[in-house]
């Protein structure tokens, strides 16, 4: 009995810790002011990229460029407040001054990488990307911007920020643990 209670115990904590840490999600707000050297652009934009069992679901939306995007992307792994290469580009990206985009990612295709992250950040290996890519998203180390040919350094971007999951998730799972103990127990005392 005791050996099924330490796995109950262990099960919960695992189910627990899966639905908790299972998605990652960061996401951006893209002006002007935040590109390196900032630009006079007014136009505003928004980031979402959530990871999920190696793939990455990006969404980017946009509004008022001031001349069609060439390309956008993610770029990673720098401090605040400079520039780096490429991670990850985003293929397909409209060349329009306003609109949506949405793309999903298999983190272990190497094709997805730009050779010089595969190689600096990487080792030369998906799996390397992957994980140089998810630090530097949860390091406050990456960023995505959106380029065209009156700001070919990019008119817009903005930093990817982790989102936290909510508490209230935990402390649900935490409480449905904690019922299902107690019912455990009295089925238990009962026989």
């Amino acid at each position: 009995m005791r050996f099924s209670r330490v796995l109950s115990v262990f099960g919960c904590l695992l189910v627990m810790s899966s639905a908790v840490h299972a998605t990652l999600v960061y996401q951006a707000t893209m002006t002007g002011a935040n590109e390196v050297p900032a630009t006079v652009s007014t136009a505003t934009g928004y980031t979402s990229v959530v990871i999920e069992d190696n793939l990455m679901k990006v969404h980017v939306d946009w509004t008022g460029l001031v001349a069609p995007a060439s390309a956008a992307h993610i770029h990673c792994c720098t401090p605040l407040g400079s520039n780096i290469g490429v991670a990850v580009g985003f293929g397909g990206f409209p060349a329009t001054q306003s609109g949506v985009f949405e793309g999903i990612f298999d983190l272990l295709n190497t094709g997805i990488y730009t050779a010089s992250f595969l190689a600096n950040f990487g080792g030369g290996t998906a799996a390397g990307a992957r994980d140089a890519l998810i630090a530097g998203l949860d390091g406050g180390r990456a960023y995505s911007n959106i380029h065209n040919s009156v700001f070919p350094g990019g008119e817009i971007r903005g930093n990817l920020v982790r989102v936290v999951a909510e508490p209230a998730m935990t402390w649900l799972l935490v409480a449905g643990c904690g019922i299902a103990f107690v019912m455990r127990r009295r089925l238990l005392e009962k026989h």
